[in-house]
């Protein structure tokens, strides 16, 4: 158990990172974006910043952003289905043109750096021959996203995949399969490359 002086002075041992938050848009952008969301039925935090140009898509209120999510302009958060659902925990970033389409469910934890144009879709379309592809039905595979996850630019997580805390996935990379906590991965199909230390 911690014990804490009576007068003791709390202070967060990891202060917020200021270069990933020094450019945000106006506070009256923000708080109206909050509201036009909000009225939309996203769950959304009054401190959630949704640039202007992202777009929530299809079923709002399947969409849960925690505070201090950052989502910049041109990504698309859309749960496709009316039982889909995204949810995104605290203090993450989805970086610009970032795309998050689920038809079963995508979670993302807290303190995540999604960089821009990553792609993160959990389902599949069916491939069987005989039948055109467009025609199949997709098959969804939840996909779940730990604490600490720095996706980089250009990345494709594919579904069913789950990633552990602390994981660091290379640009340009492909995610087929599972990751395990505070592992370095990258390449097509990502492989291990690495540990943090």
């Amino acid at each position: 158990m911690l014990l804490i002086e009576k007068d003791a002075v709390i202070t967060n041992p990891f202060p917020a990172n200021q270069q990933l938050r020094a450019h945000l848009p106006h506070p009256l952008i923000t708080y109206l974006q909050y509201c036009w969301h909000k009225l939309r039925g996203v769950q959304l935090d009054s401190t959630t910043t949704v640039f202007n140009g992202a777009s929530l898509l299809r079923y709002p209120r399947n969409i849960c952003l925690g505070p201090d999510v950052v989502v910049k302009t041109g990504a698309h958060i859309c749960p496709c289905r009316p039982e889909a659902h995204i949810v995104i925990g605290a203090r993450t970033t989805i970086g610009f043109h970032t795309f998050l389409y689920a038809s079963s469910q995508i979670e993302i934890g807290e303190d995540c750096m999604i960089a821009p144009f990553a792609y993160i879709v959990d389902s599949d379309h069916g491939i069987r021959a005989g039948v055109p592809m467009n025609r199949q039905a997709n098959v969804p595979r939840p996909i779940r996203i730990g604490n600490d996850v720095w996706i980089g630019a250009h990345s494709v997580v594919l579904s069913g995949v789950t990633i552990g805390d602390g994981v660091v996935i290379a640009a340009g990379s492909v995610v087929r399969a599972d990751v395990e906590a505070d592992t370095i991965v990258g390449g097509v199909p990502a492989r291990l490359l690495g540990k943090r230390e």
